[in-house]
């Protein structure tokens, strides 16, 4: 069974930093697309980071520049490191894999909370 697994969530204060990791098992993640959304509470879930195969990165507007998105494939791991945090990066952290063959392989983690204030 497909597992991911968050860690490194926890509250900051802004202008500070977390590092979240995203473990896979039962999964190759050398083979997936990695994704990291976040969920804040009455918001609709967002798109944060993406990290492609061949490491492509793409990032949502309201984090270019403060996160970084990155893999170990050797280690199965995921991670999104964040600098410059702000209240409004407030939310529940998700992981996601996803990939594309004759059908669609689409995983999520539980979700870990990051809550920036002072």
């Amino acid at each position: 069974q497909v597992q991911l697994v968050e860690s490194g969530g926890g509250l900051v204060q802004p202008g500070g930093s977390l590092r979240l990791s995203c473990a896979g098992s039962n999964i190759i993640f050398r083979s997936y697309i990695l994704n990291w959304y976040r969920q804040a509470p009455g918001k609709q879930r967002e798109l944060v980071a993406t990290i492609t195969t061949d490491g492509t990165t793409n990032y949502a507007d309201s984090v270019k520049g403060r996160f970084t998105i990155s893999r170990e494939n050797a280690k199965n791991t995921a991670y999104l490191q964040m600098n410059n945090l702000k209240p409004d990066d407030t939310a529940v952290y998700y992981c996601n894999a996803n990939a594309k063959w004759l059908v669609t392989r689409d995983y999520w983690g539980q979700g870990t909370q990051v809550t920036v204030s002072s």
